[in-house]
């Protein structure tokens, strides 16, 4: 099944709304970050079955995402003077 640009469309915002989740600084821009360079450097892929192939690497990256921000809540950290 070839993915269509509203899979990955959706796929990348339901990843920058996970990572924005994350309790820590330091871990939410950098998992931000990681997502935007990802979906940029592979923007010019076309092959229907690598597409898929990375559209099943994002959904697990989701799920992990969605882990880590449910293990990061259940032990809460300072915050840093930059989100002060």
């Amino acid at each position: 099944m070839a993915a269509s640009t509203a899979q990955v469309l959706s796929l990348y915002r339901k990843l920058m709304k996970e990572s924005s989740k994350f309790p820590s600084y330091n871990y939410r821009t950098y998992a931000l970050r990681r997502v935007q360079d990802a979906f940029r450097a592979n923007r010019s892929v076309e092959d229907p079955k690598m597409v898929e192939q990375l559209l099943n690497q994002g959904r697990d990256n989701l799920d992990m995402i969605r882990r880590q921000v449910a293990i990061g809540k259940m032990y809460p950290t300072q915050k840093t003077i930059v989100e002060g």
